[in-house]
């Protein structure tokens, strides 16, 4: 269980890089998850989370993810803009205004930032200028539908999915960037000019971040397959199917993205399991019940063992990445969509009551919890008795309407959706208010 004191005299033996944390092989690149391979592992001393170094506002819920590099802080909104901030004091340098939210994480390569909307364009945009250098027109993004999806009411009637919340980000290795669409189709672009290498059609919706290693990119659909693609030509090596819910569309879909390391691939879905599959063909090494639970989480892969949060079931894993063996559990008060970030042996994520919690990834400690302005302001005047969120006093209503008026009201306590990035001794996170945290 999480304790509700901060331990911040742990976590201040821990500020020093571990060694070998930086890969020798790592990229060049910054972007979701921090590589390619969505490892989730930055080299930074462990922020101790005490104090806040400064607050940049949006017009919008951020949901997408920020992403660090040249002293500049990339992050999208929903008010339809990508954001460039000064590093060291959260001054904007620069915006670029898009058609639809932002709810894609930035991707930083060279000279470049490219990310997408849901206006359905790709962008690339110059990093120090934000001027456009090319933007690529998909067929157009939309949410995952389906007829009383989860169960809400009227039971006939087609509706788009309320928690289907990001959409794809890119991916960008040797100069080519892949990212999914809510078209069906998985891009392959050419990052200089936005030129279309190739394209893969799915059965469904993509809003998965494609993850890239060794050749192949892996990435799930909501059509309940996971696929290993040919990087260079699109083709299919394999494909791994899925659960399945036709009653209430509940348990299906693969809504996260997928991590890779050692031969293996690791990914959550909503059919309530963690996949750890053969990243030649496919093979089901071990999976991970989370009964009844979604994973939306990227997994992240550090020192042998996998680390990811579950939603309803409000857990915070760490399982050997060989085999599934449990290493330790930790709750938390709400459901979390938010993948760990790395640094230093501390697991940092946040969960949808505004809450950022910090984990000692040996042991499952908590070092510390930082609250946003929203949960500081409103989150006591929701929680039950055990000090758990109150969902009851939020969704009223099992309706369409109710739900999305549900997720707003939720969203006020300053929701943390995304996952961190870390630098420096910093941590940096959007918030569903609207508000980019640099976090000492």
């Amino acid at each position: 269980m999480f304790s509700v004191g901060r331990k911040l005299t742990v976590l201040a033996s821990l500020l020093l890089p571990c060694q070998g944390i930086a890969r020798a092989d790592a990229p060049a690149t910054t972007m979701f998850r921090a590589d390619a391979a969505h490892l989730g592992v930055y080299a930074s001393p462990a922020p101790s989370l005490r104090s806040v170094r400064w607050r940049f506002h949006t017009g919008g819920s951020i949901i997408s993810s920020p992403a660090v590099s040249g002293g500049i802080v990339y992050v999208g909104s929903n008010d339809g803009n990508l954001y460039a901030v000064r590093q060291s004091d959260g001054t904007r340098v620069w915006q670029y205004p898009t058609g639809g939210e932002v709810t894609s994480s930035p991707a930083v390569a060279g000279k470049s930032v490219y990310f997408a909307s849901t206006d359905g364009y790709v962008y690339a945009v110059a990093a120090r200028t934000g001027t456009l250098r090319w933007r690529f027109k998909t067929a157009g993004e939309r949410r995952f539908t389906a007829p009383g999806i989860h169960g809400i009411k009227p039971p006939n009637q087609m509706m788009a999915d309320p928690f289907d919340m990001f959409i794809s980000s890119p991916a960008v290795d040797a100069q080519t960037v892949y990212i999914g669409s809510g078209d069906r189709n998985v891009y392959a672009l050419d990052a200089r000019t936005g030129r279309e290498r190739w394209r893969f059609a799915t059965g469904d919706v993509v809003h998965a971040t494609p993850a890239v290693a060794g050749g192949r990119v892996y990435v799930g659909s909501w059509d309940r397959y996971f696929y290993a693609l040919d990087a260079a030509t699109g083709a299919v090596r394999w494909k791994f199917q899925t659960g399945d819910d036709q009653k209430i569309h509940n348990q299906i879909g693969i809504q996260g993205s997928a991590s890779v390391a050692d031969g293996i691939v690791y990914f959550g879905c909503r059919d309530s399991h963690l996949y750890a599959l053969d990243a030649r063909d496919g093979a089901l090494r071990w999976k991970h019940d989370d009964f009844g639970s979604w994973v939306i989480a990227t997994p992240a892969i550090y020192s042998g063992i996998v680390y990811f949060t579950t939603s309803d079931e409000h857990k915070f894993f760490a399982l050997d990445a060989a085999n599934g063996r449990s290493i330790f559990t930790d709750t938390y008060g709400t459901f979390a969509y938010s993948s760990p970030s790395m640094a230093a042996g501390v697991a940092y994520f946040g969960t949808f009551d505004g809450s950022l919690y910090a984990v000692d990834a040996r042991n499952g400690k908590v070092l510390a919890v930082f609250q946003t302005d929203g949960a500081r302001n409103y989150r006591a005047a929701h929680v039950n008795k055990h000090g758990d969120l109150d969902l009851s006093a939020f969704f009223s209503s099992n309706t369409l309407d109710g739900i999305n008026a549900g997720i707003a009201h939720i969203f006020a306590l300053g929701s943390i959706v995304g996952a961190p990035a870390i630098a420096n001794g910093v941590l940096y996170v959007g918030s569903a208010d609207g508000t980019l945290y640099a976090i000492n």
